[in-house]
């Protein structure tokens, strides 16, 4: 047959010319070379190689751990050994008895079979004697005291530690101890011997290698054969559940595999058509989920105080809660797709095209602004957030939040003319003190004792005047940071007595009549003896202010309600009852005079910080700090303050206070309650 370029050897075309394949060109060749193969060839040949790998390590692992085994029995034989004859000599050796020694040696000699030397040398490492010093006998001690053994460094560094070590020789493997003899802490030299290999363990351990040698064929054999018998039986179903994996990661979950199969394999093919009605149900639950979170998310926004407006990418509204639709008056309009700038007013349009506009261009995350809308004007303050992917770089809407912060506005408005006031009603008495006592520093001389007089009274009013302006003050700070009241049982009678007593000259001067209307007896109540006095004394200083000459100026106390709401029974531990004298729920307490009153529009803020009543009949000036420290005073315990009022007529002001036997906590509980509706008001 005539030669060609190119000669076939077992299946490989090889050129004639001298360039080898590049390895890129052996790489393709081997990779279409292995694709010719079936499935179950593969899965043979990997199988095999896998097996044969796994199998030769724990066969390498195996005969190593069996010469490691043996190499110990004959380190330690050897170690035993050479222990057991330096126990015997050492004391020999400490008292210098060389024949005794040598005595010893011999026996120990004789009696062992695998003995291949013994030496004795002295601390310098000189030979003092051996068994056998030579091949022949015919050496003299002499000659064997000129030989020096060799000791290893670490013997030295160490005397107190046998050293072991193993090496070959013509005859074979020796292992090699050093013994160190210390005799009382001195150390009197070394005693070497060496042992030749157990042959009873070296036979065992090459049986036992053998052994694992053959255990390993037959298995590997075994290995081999099932794995081509498993390459046959799992071929289909294998491509089978192939099928089903791609089809389920299509996101067809209601395919199936109908194939009849035993064993794993027909559990793991019944497992996959379990999984894949399960994710069947999960897919079905979770679009369920999806929308019932959908509602959840559309019910939280549409509940919200502050106004929520959702915006797609391009800034369409996509969801506006009811609070929006109020603050930008959207009631009844649909504004799913529609520009947000287009709905909203023109001014406000306008103020929000930038920062929108930064927001969808991803020059920004977030802005916020301040912005006044509507007639009454109502000031609102608007924040933008980029919603995006989870990996932040793609933008998915604008969440836009609205608050209104007219009230707060109007707060920090009405703080700003308290403050002013303040400033100014400080500014006045203190203007006046410091003008009358400078005209007393300068002209002191001058001026008559009456004028003196006259100067130190306007001073002294002015004092007061300053000290009850600063005392507000004070009063309502603390009322507002103090969190925590300290109730105790106490009798309101006194306090009560005591505040007339207090505004008696003052109500004589004005020739108004103070009356005390207190009901017998009168229970105790849980309460703040301090705090309730500065509630008395300030509503009857306002009673007794605004009354007119010759008026009538009331106090009363009694209880409320005066009635049980329950019928009395004969079983008294078995029903609610009443007793002789029930202890009633609340004391009622009363502020009556018969002033100027006032009118229903200042009624329904008369209780408000900072406000106050000045008008032409209202010509008594304050802080509008009082009558709000009274309400938080009786919120503090539990109870709510009302009023009646007519012009002309007078005015009248009450409250309920708790009984000895009311519940410390609950009053805190009710007062906390209060304090926050009263805020929110605010």
């Amino acid at each position: 047959m005539t030669s060609t370029n190119s000669t076939t050897i077992a299946g490989w075309a090889k050129p004639d010319g001298p360039t080898p394949p590049t390895p890129g060109n052996w790489w393709e060749r081997i990779t279409l070379w292995w694709a010719e193969f079936s499935l179950q060839t593969k899965l043979l040949a990997i199988t095999t190689l896998v097996v044969s790998l796994m199998m030769t390590g724990i066969t390498f692992f195996v005969l190593n751990g069996i010469q490691r085994d043996a190499s110990m029995n004959d380190t330690r034989y050897a170690r035993d050994l050479g222990l057991l004859l330096s126990g015997n000599v050492t004391e020999l050796v400490a008292q210098g008895k060389e024949r005794e020694i040598a005595n010893v040696a011999e026996k120990f000699w004789r009696s062992s079979k695998i003995l291949r030397y013994i030496f004795f040398a002295d601390p310098e490492g000189v030979i003092y004697l051996g068994i056998p010093i030579s091949a022949t006998q015919s050496v003299d001690n002499s000659e064997l005291q000129n030989r020096r053994l060799e000791l290893p460094p670490e013997l030295q560094k160490k005397p107190q530690n046998p050293l072991l070590r193993q090496h070959l020789t013509p005859q074979g493997q020796v292992t090699d101890v050093f013994v160190p003899l210390v005799w009382k802490g001195q150390y009197l030299g070394t005693l070497a011997i060496g042992v030749n290999p157990n042959e009873r363990a070296l036979a065992s351990a090459a049986l036992t290698r053998e052994v694992s040698v053959a255990v390993f064929i037959s298995i590997w054999v075994l290995v081999i054969l099932g794995a081509v018998f498993n390459a046959l039986t799992i071929t289909r179903p294998v491509k089978e559940l192939l099928r089903g994996v791609r089809d389920i990661a299509a996101g067809n979950f209601e395919s199936r595999i109908s194939l009849p199969m035993s064993g794993e394999l027909g559990e793991l093919l019944n497992g996959f058509n379990a999984m894949a009605s399960q994710l069947q149900d999960y897919d079905a639950a979770n679009i369920e989920e999806l929308t019932a979170a959908q509602v959840k998310q559309q019910s939280l926004i549409a509940t919200m105080a502050d106004g929520a407006v959702l915006l797609d990418e391009k800034g369409n509204i996509v969801l506006v809660n009811p609070t929006a639709r109020r603050l930008f008056r959207w009631e009844g309009r649909k504004l799913e797709g529609q520009e947000l700038l287009n709905e909203l007013p023109e001014l406000l349009g306008n103020e929000l095209h930038d920062p929108l506009a930064s927001l969808m261009g991803n020059i920004q995350e977030s802005n916020d602004l301040r912005c006044s809308v509507g007639e009454p004007p109502r000031t609102l303050r608007i924040v933008l957030q980029s919603v995006r992917d989870s990996s932040g770089e793609t933008l998915k809407g604008i969440a836009v939040t609205v608050q209104d912060l007219t009230r707060e506005v109007e707060l920090n408005a009405a703080q700003s003319r308290f403050i002013s006031n303040v400033s100014h009603e400080l500014r006045t008495p203190l203007f006046n003190i410091k003008s009358y006592v400078e005209t007393l520093h300068d002209l002191g001389d001058q001026l008559t004792e009456q004028e003196k007089q006259e100067f130190l009274g306007v001073a002294n009013s002015e004092t007061d005047r300053l000290t009850r302006l600063v005392n507000d003050v004070l009063d309502l700070s603390r009322l507002e940071s103090s969190r925590k009241v300290e109730f105790e049982p106490m009798d309101l009678r006194p306090a009560m007595e005591q505040t007339l007593r207090n505004y008696k000259l003052n109500a004589d001067e004005k020739e108004v009549i103070l009356a005390l209307d207190i009901e017998e007896p009168l229970p105790k109540i849980l309460g703040n003896w301090d705090l309730l006095l500065q509630v008395l004394d300030n509503l009857v200083g306002n009673g007794l202010k605004f009354s007119k000459a010759k008026g009538c100026l009331r106090l009363r106390a009694y209880t409320w309600p005066d009635i049980c709401s329950t019928s009395p029974v004969e079983n008294i531990h078995s029903a609610p009852h009443c007793e002789l004298i029930p202890p009633l729920p609340r004391l009622r307490v009363e502020i009556g005079d018969t002033g100027c009153g006032i009118t229903e529009a200042d009624q329904q803020r008369i209780f408000e910080r900072f406000y106050r009543v000045e008008n032409a009949v209202h010509t008594e000036v304050g802080t509008g700090l009082g009558l709000s420290i009274v309400r938080g005073i009786i919120e503090k315990h539990g109870g709510s303050i009302r009023m009646a009022s007519e012009p002309n007529l007078g005015t009248t002001f009450w409250f309920d206070l708790p009984l000895e036997q009311a519940d410390a906590n609950e009053l805190e509980l009710q007062s906390e309650r209060k304090s926050r509706r009263w805020e929110m008001q605010l």
